[in-house]
């Protein structure tokens, strides 16, 4: 007898900072959202796909929730509570924690409205001690009428297997919806200008990250019998101080965050890269509409 072959939408929620890009990178094998101990890394839906013998998952990882201060920080909430009315699975994710502040209690809220499953995951078990995820776990079961609790570690990769194979159950047969070389439908642009993003937030201090866009001024092939790609990148910033942290003594800040991310940007693209980065000083782009709309973020359909 033929298997069945199974689809279907899962969107991946939380507060910042719970390991929803990076968990969505572990499952899919690639790295296609960047990650970074500062919270709110996501700032677009990043639509990704799974495939195995058993069916096909897109998942849309999303920004965390949270309280927004400008209008970057609207469009990142909305992207995140739009996903609800689409999909088919809910991933909550959650950390390993006795207490439920503010932040979740308004998700579970959120959650009370979706008319899809909900499985809470809870994230980074490798941080506790065995007995103490138990205790965790009974935190948050009466929360919500939650499908199915999975307890994972998106990092060391402990039961993301189990993860995917209890979606696969809730799942209905479906179709195939994206042919099976396809990992996501972000533009190689925009993946691009993330990996830049990433290095940013990583090496600069807490006080910038969250003021600094990456737009990508050019990207193109170089003739010749060797794959090389000439990409030029502007980091966009709110503040002149900002700009002089950004380029660092003698350029070392800028130089490093190219040369770093000239790696990531190596190996997704498979080919040599010469990475020219410059530094814009743009004041308040995050509450401008015509600006966010310039650098990728764009209202949902």
């Amino acid at each position: 007898m033929e298997k069945s072959f199974k689809s279907g939408f899962v969107t991946i929620i939380g507060r910042p900072n719970v390991g929803k890009s990076t968990l969505m990178n572990k499952m899919i094998g690639q790295k296609i959202a960047i990650t970074s101990s500062k919270p709110q890394t996501t700032r677009n839906r990043i639509q990704t796909v799974y495939h195995d013998e058993r069916g096909q998952i897109i998942f849309l990882d999303t920004p965390g929730i949270h309280k927004a201060k400008n209008k970057l920080g609207e469009y990142m909430v909305n992207a995140a509570e739009s996903t609800f009315k689409e999909v088919d699975l809910v991933l909550w994710l959650v950390e390993p924690t006795t207490f439920i502040g503010k932040g979740e209690s308004h998700i579970a809220e959120i959650l009370q409205k979706s008319q899809a499953p909900v499985i809470l995951v809870m994230n980074k078990i490798d941080t506790v001690k065995k007995a103490e995820i138990l205790e965790c776990i009974a935190t948050y079961k009466d929360i919500l009428d939650f499908a199915e609790i999975v307890p994972v570690s998106a990092v060391t990769g402990e039961s993301v297997d189990e993860l995917v194979t209890v979606m696969f159950d809730y799942l209905d047969e479906g179709p195939q919806y994206y042919d099976e070389d396809t990992i996501t439908d972000q533009p190689e642009r925009q993946i691009v200008a993330e990996l830049i993003r990433e290095k940013a937030l990583r090496l600069l201090s807490d006080e910038i990250p969250h003021g600094i866009a990456v737009s990508i001024d050019q990207m193109k092939d170089r003739p010749g019998k060797r794959a090389l790609v000439d990409i030029d990148a502007t980091i966009v910033c709110e503040r002149d101080s900002h700009k002089g942290i950004i380029i660092g003594k003698q350029g070392g800040m800028l130089k490093k965050i190219g040369t770093n991310a000239r790696e990531d940007i190596e190996d997704f693209l498979q080919a040599k890269v010469n990475l020219k980065l410059w530094v814009k000083v743009k004041k308040d782009w995050r509450d401008s509409d015509f600006l966010l709309k310039n650098f990728g973020f764009k209202e949902n359909q």
